[in-house]
């Protein structure tokens, strides 16, 4: 018998309408029961967990993809950790964000509520499963997940252990439901699941984005892929470059917001772009080159090669970068909002006139002055766990906590007024 995707969805429309009304106190609960859950359950779903990694170095998966899929003890715990960081947020539903009278004496309310039922289309990850759920559920909504086939053992143990810890807590089991047909078919079903689903949510590859956006009945938030820039202007501090460029691009190279591009001013350029590519090279990262780098850097010109317009715009997501030296930080501003994904980008600079041009002119859901691209992250900016980073403007841009994930409703309060 086949997975009955509309039975699911009945499901998630069921639990949504007991979880608005759950108090903070019982989803907190519940997400203390899950987190201790998880940390309790964490060999078993390492097990799981090493079947899909199996698979994919049979299928000649890249170290990037591999890292994004293994799940260990520390892995688990930063989950777990999601959880309560989650649980001790504010609960936003309820909060009355406008009040006023009218003058027929109507007093309006407009009050934060959940979303309903959420869905999420994910690749790889396993950690997101864990991260939509707590968000999800904090919030108010049911969730239903859609994994990749490549981390559908990692999946099912940890929503199997979220279920149980749920059940423990006397709290619906179908707050969280998992898809487990990994078909194209059935995540095109889900994508037309507007019946039950409220809000879809796609992470994962630009392919998987576009295919979400072109094909959902259901109103869609984009979740981005990362071609993020850093800009070094001319009163850059060069080491203070070189430090922000290798965190951004090496600390974690397969995650949107890791530094996929380099921009250098040419006043700075015969100084910095050395240092820079001195230690790119040291970390094995292959620089895709303007024309212009090349004569600066002929020590470390076995590791540059001749950039096209594709790398100008690719997110790598391993250990390639592009770089270009501009004449000054209105060219920077251009090239950035010709090729971004409007994720996340970065100046260094010591000049406050041109740290604004920069922060005003460029046209991205997170832009940095000194400081990495790899901040743009929900635990990062104080959001707990993140459903991902909207890289559109309606209704959420940036990284998405709690709030992206409610709507409102006006609650009107009478004494017998007719109209």
């Amino acid at each position: 018998m086949g997975f009955d995707l509309t039975e699911t969805g009945k499901r998630a429309k069921t639990a949504a309408f007991v979880l608005q009304s759950l108090s903070s106190e019982d989803k907190n609960r519940a997400l203390a029961a899950a987190a201790d859950a998880l940390k309790k359950d964490a060999q078993s779903i390492i097990s799981e967990n090493q079947k899909d990694l199996a698979k994919a170095r049979e299928r000649g998966t890249s170290p990037a993809m591999i890292d994004r899929l293994e799940l260990n003890e520390k892995r688990i715990d930063d989950m777990a950790e999601g959880l309560m960081q989650v649980s001790e947020l504010p609960d936003p539903i309820g909060d009355v964000l406008e009040e006023f009278t009218r003058p027929n004496g109507l007093k309006i309310q407009k009050v934060r509520v959940p979303m309903g039922v959420c869905g999420i289309i994910y690749e790889s990850r396993p950690n997101v499963t864990a991260d939509a759920f707590s968000l999800c559920f904090k919030s108010g909504n049911a969730v239903i997940l859609r994994g990749g086939s490549d981390a559908i053992e990692s999946n099912k143990a940890i929503v199997n252990t979220i279920r149980k810890a749920l059940q423990s807590v006397d709290i619906t089991q179908d707050a969280l439901q998992l898809v487990t047909d990994t078909s194209r078919d059935v995540a095109n079903d889900m994508m037309r699941l507007d019946e039950y689903i409220d809000l879809l949510i796609p992470r994962g590859g630009a392919g998987l984005i576009r295919t979400v956006v072109e094909n959902s009945t259901i109103p869609v938030i984009e979740t981005g892929t990362g071609n993020c820039h850093i800009f070094v202007d001319e009163s850059a501090d060069i080491d203070m470059a070189v430090n922000i460029i290798i965190n951004a691009k090496t600390q974690r190279m397969g995650v949107c917001n890791a530094c996929e591009s380099l921009l250098v001013h040419e006043a700075i350029a015969e100084a910095a772009v050395p240092a820079i590519c001195r230690a790119l090279c040291a970390k094995d990262i292959e620089i895709r080159a303007g024309e212009k780098v090349f004569s600066l850097v002929p020590d470390t010109a076995s590791l540059l090669k001749n950039a096209t317009e594709e790398d100008f715009a690719a997110e790598f997501l391993g250990p390639v970068i592009s770089l270009q030296i501009v004449s000054d930080v209105k060219e920077a501003i251009d090239h950035i909002n010709r090729y971004t994904t409007h994720h996340s980008e970065a100046i260094i600079t010591a000049d406050p006139e041109n740290a604004e041009l920069f922060l005003n002119g460029v046209d991205s859901a997170c832009v940095y002055v000194n400081a990495s691209t790899r901040f743009t992250d929900g635990f990062e900016f104080g959001f707990g766990a993140e459903i991902g980073i909207s890289t559109q403007k309606l209704h959420a841009r940036g990284p998405m906590g709690l709030r992206e994930l409610t709507s409102y409703k006006y609650k009107v309060y009478g004494n017998g007024q007719i109209r």
